[in-house]
């Protein structure tokens, strides 16, 4: 008998959930990395209605490594125009503030959250493009701040290495996920260890203290129930819904066909947002290069 309940629908349920989950349910064994102390200066820096410049290119300064990773892409072929750049001011100002921000951010996650999984092979690199893609989006759908929708991207599927991780079998659950015919990957998460990825994501974003928004949308990643429900947060369903078509560009991209149940989803979702297949297919073609340089 499958474990599947349906998901609280608030912010405030869902945080309600996760404490109780990791108090005295299954959520008790699931390990959370520590948030980067970078990372955590990092957000309440870009969460400032006027970002501090110089203590971003601080924050940045502090890991040789992460310096060395703005450099290489500032002087890549996506931004690279006249000299070379030397500096992380040089670089922030090549690359601007939002990506930037970006590149940092994907930086620190992927030091603090290692995948070394077969089953999750590219995992950080989609989550770059799934990322850059949020924040384009951001910028096309009024009521989504760009910082939120690129920490959502960047998060949205975070629970599948720390389950995997956390949770004995877990490698067997992703095969087994994927070939069955008779319910959804996530439903057999559930029966097999009571608990999923989009819930466990849901408590790193808990755990890391990520904006409330971000946290609720990576709780409620696959449940397209709530758009319309006035119970979900609006920018919770944006991120939720715009999620989707960040997903389908990216595959898009890497030339990967969808089933038809993720074909479904897409229409759905595209006709809640009103936005035409054309008009979806014209911002793929704008984000190509920037896929190509994730």
């Amino acid at each position: 008998m499958s474990t599947v309940v349906a998901p609280p629908t608030s912010t405030e349920a869902i945080r309600d959930e996760l404490d109780e989950g990791r108090r005295r349910g299954a959520l008790q064994r699931i390990i959370i990395p520590p948030c980067p102390e970078l990372l955590a200066r990092l957000h309440e820096t870009m969460a400032s209605p006027e970002p501090d410049l110089n203590e971003v290119a601080r924050i940045a300064s502090r890991d040789v490594a992460m310096a060395a990773v703005l450099l290489s892409q500032a002087n890549g072929p996506l931004y690279a125009a006249g000299q070379s750049v030397q500096t992380v001011g040089q670089a922030m100002n090549r690359l601007g503030l939002e990506r930037t921000a970006s590149v940092m951010a994907g930086f620190l996650v992927q030091r603090a959250i290692r995948v070394n999984s077969a089953h999750l092979q590219r995992f950080w690199e989609r989550a770059a493009k799934r990322a850059i893609a949020m924040t384009y989006l951001a910028h096309r759908f009024p009521g989504m701040s760009p910082d939120i929708a690129h920490t959502y991207g960047l998060f949205c599927h975070v629970g599948l290495p720390v389950m995997m991780q956390s949770v004995p079998g877990y490698s067997s659950t992703l095969v087994e996920a994927r070939a069955r015919k008779d319910r959804a990957p996530i439903e057999t998460e559930n029966f097999n260890h009571r608990t999923d990825h989009a819930v466990v994501g849901a408590l790193v974003a808990r755990v890391w203290r990520l904006a409330p928004q971000a946290m609720a949308a990576i709780r409620l990643h696959h449940d397209l129930d709530i758009l319309g429900d006035s119970r979900t947060d609006d920018e919770v369903q944006l991120l939720v819904a715009t999620g989707l078509l960040a997903e389908h560009m990216m595959l898009k991209h890497e030339g990967e066909e969808p089933d038809r149940d993720w074909a479904e989803s897409l229409s759905q979702v595209l006709t809640w947002l009103e936005v035409e297949p054309d008009e979806l297919d014209v911002w793929g073609l704008e984000l190509r290069d920037m896929f190509d340089a994730a």
